[in-house]
């Protein structure tokens, strides 16, 4: 018996890295849980090894309408919402000198406007069973949780793009946390420090993502990855694993009196202009 049993959990993102390992800890402990991936044979792969009850949803989320679809496609196949993680995103590094229009906008496209429209699609099925929750004098608490990271609350050099566009998901978080607290939906935000993904890995060749018929090259420098052992005081970068964790304390029943918070997930790593 699980904490989430009965809960419907779509999580963006969910085939790979920290996405994956919060959809298998959420579908763990009980919550029928729609897989998201760019590819679809690995979304549906991912959905197929993960235990308990998965669907998989194909499909680019910057994308006119494949949000909506999205939302939709969870709640023609299990009749509600409960449970919303905006997770999906990528890094496309650079200075702001040699950085391109197209290369700052992909990162406010995908990790600000994509959360957006994600929400908006998810709104009347999060509110509306709210309202009559409200009339009836019942609470049942609904979860958002944003994923952000210690570049959108600090900076850090070379992602002013991505940086910009995670700082703008606190804003978002912060906002929508007094728009839907009459609704018992609680939203809070994730601001993860160095997790051992495919982002944070060795920048080589085989480290690409292909999005709109362009390759862009992920991952990066082993020089600063050399540095992490001196910047967090836990000595080691974090695994998905324990990521998953604090995004699944805001997803559970525990965190049903956490409202528009940020919580760090950093091994307590230092650094930026704020402590």
């Amino acid at each position: 018996m699980g904490v989430l049993d009965g809960k419907v959990a779509v999580v963006t993102g969910s085939a790979r890295g920290i996405g994956r390992a919060t959809a298998e800890l959420l579908a763990e402990q009980g919550a029928r849980v729609l897989i998201n991936d760019l590819d679809g044979e690995v979304a549906e792969q991912a959905a197929g090894e993960i235990g308990g009850e998965t669907i998989a949803f194909a499909g680019d989320l910057t994308h006119d309408g494949v949000p909506d679809e999205m939302i939709q496609r969870a709640v023609d196949e299990w009749g509600k919402l409960d449970i919303v993680v905006n997770n999906a995103g990528y890094t496309w590094d650079g200075p702001i000198h040699k950085m391109s229009d197209d290369q700052f906008q992909a990162m406010i496209d995908i990790h600000n406007v994509v959360p957006f429209r994600v929400l908006r699609a998810a709104a009347p099925h999060l509110r509306e069973p709210a309202k009559k929750e409200r009339e009836e004098g019942r609470e049942v608490f609904r979860k958002v949780v944003n994923i952000t990271s210690v570049s959108g609350t600090m900076g850090n050099a070379g992602q002013v793009n991505y940086s910009s566009g995670k700082a703008g998901v606190v804003g978002l978080t912060k906002t929508l946390a007094k728009e839907w607290g009459q609704f018992k939906i609680n939203v809070n935000a994730v601001a993860f420090g160095y997790i051992e993904t495919r982002l944070t890995a060795s920048k080589d060749e085989a480290n690409v993502i292909t999005k709109d018929g362009k390759e862009i090259q992920l991952g990066i420098p082993d020089q600063l990855r050399s540095l992490a052992p001196m910047m967090i005081p836990i000595g080691r970068p974090g695994t998905p694993a324990e990521a998953a964790g604090g995004v699944f304390f805001l997803c559970s029943p525990w965190s049903n009196y956490v409202h528009g918070q940020v919580l760090n997930v950093t091994g307590g790593q230092f650094g930026g202009m704020t402590t």
